[in-house]
């Protein structure tokens, strides 16, 4: 959960987010997982809006909203901490230096990038190819309705991906993760 819905957007676009640290521990109060959300990870399709508060609490009609973590990419959860064991600082700067040159995509332009790397972590596989983005063409259609042009945007996303190193083109419509 989050605060008001209109606010976090207005973050988002004006990419002002902060970075998010989430953190589970035991009931004896142990740290058994941390990881971090890098605020350049959060755009408008991973914040989902709430219901209004009903008429009669204090605040009615105040909108809330709720991060979905299920929803940004794998390489947006950093982990620090895994069943209670710290991961190396160099392992964690690694990871982070990794996914670093996505926040100098612009606020738009990063939305639909991570869209496209989402959808790329869900094939679940190394390689894969343009025929297999194009599967999701209806659903990242719908996360950016005003786009016309969903399959020369998704090869522009990835075009995108291969230039700040987290995919590798083989060509002829086929790509590999790093």
């Amino acid at each position: 959960m989050d605060a008001a819905y209109d606010a976090m957007v207005a973050a988002i676009r004006s990419d002002a987010t902060p970075n998010l640290f989430v953190m589970q521990y035991t009931p004896d109060w142990l740290v058994r997982n941390l990881l971090l959300v890098p605020r350049f990870f959060f755009t408008e399709s991973v914040i989902e809006k709430r219901k209004p508060l009903s008429s009669k609490a204090r605040r009615a009609g105040w909108v809330g909203c709720n991060i979905v973590l299920g929803d940004i990419p794998t390489d947006g959860k950093l982990r620090l901490i895994l069943n209670s064991e710290v991961i190396g600082k160099s392992e964690v700067r690694e990871q982070f230096q990794r996914v670093q040159p996505l926040a100098s995509l612009g606020v738009n332009l990063r939305g639909w990038t991570l869209d496209v790397l989402k959808v790329v972590r869900r094939l679940g596989k190394r390689e894969f190819s343009l025929p297999e983005m194009y599967q999701f063409e209806h659903e990242l259609g719908e996360l950016h309705p005003d786009n016309q042009n969903v399959r020369p945007k998704i090869r522009q996303q990835l075009q995108i991906l291969r230039d700040v190193g987290l995919l590798e083109f083989e060509g002829q419509g086929h790509y590999k993760l790093r």
